[in-house]
C-alpha cells in the first residue's frame, strides 16, 4: 500500500512538472486577452464577429504551443506516460468541466434573455462565478495551484471592470483594463517559467562537447 502511495506521489510530482514550461500560463493569458480586446472590436465588427475573429488567432497560438512543446520542451525534459489513476482523474476532470460548461451555457441564456432588465453587475457576477468554479475544478484535478490564482484574478476582472464603468466612467465596462491586466500577469508568468526552463534544461545537443574539447 505504501509503495502504491509512493508511486502515486511520484506520478503527481511528474504530472505537475508538465506545467513548469509556462506554456499553459501563456495559453491561459492569451485566452483571457480575448476578453480585453474583444470589446474594442465590438463596435466595428459586432458582438458575434468580434469573438469569431479570434478563431484564427487561437489556431496560431495552439499550433505554436504544440510545436514549442514538441521541438523545444520535450527534448529537454522528456515525455511521460501516466498510469491508470491519473487517466481516470483526467476523465473525471473532463466530465466535471462539461457539467460546468453546461451550467455556464444555461446562465448565458438567462443573461441574454434578461440582459436589459438587470444591472450589469449581476451579469458580471454570473460570469465570475462560472469562471471561479471552472478554474477551481481545473486546479484541483490537474494539481496546478496557479489556476486558483488565475481563477480569482479572472473572476474579479468583470466585477472590477463594472465598478470602473459605473464609478470611473471607464469605456467598454473597464474590460480592456481588467482583463488586459489579468492576461498580462499570466503571460509574463508563463514567459518567466519558459525562460527558466531553457536555462535549467539546455538542449541535449548543447551539452555535447565540441571536437576541440577533447584532449590529445
Amino acid at each position: 500500500m505504501s509503495q502504491k502511495t509512493s508511486l502515486r506521489q511520484v506520478e503527481q510530482k511528474v504530472f505537475r512538472s508538465a506545467f513548469q514550461d509556462g506554456l499553459w500560463d501563456i495559453f491561459i493569458g492569451c485566452f483571457i486577452l480575448e476578453f480585453a480586446i474583444g470589446p474594442l472590436l465590438s463596435r466595428s465588427l459586432g458582438d458575434l464577429w468580434s469573438s469569431v475573429v479570434f478563431l484564427p488567432f487561437w489556431a496560431i497560438v495552439f499550433a505554436a504551443i504544440w510545436l514549442i512543446r514538441k521541438y523545444v520542451v520535450t527534448p529537454r525534459i522528456g515525455k511521460v506516460e501516466y498510469g491508470s489513476w491519473r487517466r481516470r482523474r483526467l476523465v473525471q476532470f473532463n466530465v466535471v468541466v462539461f457539467a460546468v460548461l453546461l451550467v455556464a451555457f444555461v446562465l448565458g441564456i438567462l443573461s441574454a434573455t434578461d440582459f436589459a432588465t438587470l444591472p450589469g453587475w449581476i451579469h458580471a457576477a454570473r460570469f465570475s462565478l462560472i469562471i471561479l468554479i471552472a478554474f477551481s475544478v481545473a486546479a484541483y484535478f490537474l494539481d496546478y495551484a496557479c489556476l486558483y490564482i488565475y481563477g480569482i484574478l479572472f473572476a474579479l476582472s468583470p466585477l472590477v471592470g463594472e465598478w470602473l464603468y459605473v464609478y470611473m466612467k471607464a469605456p467598454h465596462h473597464g474590460f480592456p483594463v481588467t482583463f488586459g491586466t489579468t492576461a498580462g500577469i499570466a503571460i509574463l508568468v508563463g514567459l518567466a517559467k519558459f525562460i527558466h526552463l531553457l536555462r535549467d534544461y539546455p538542449h541535449p545537443a548543447e551539452e555535447l562537447p565540441s571536437e576541440g574539447a577533447y584532449g590529445d
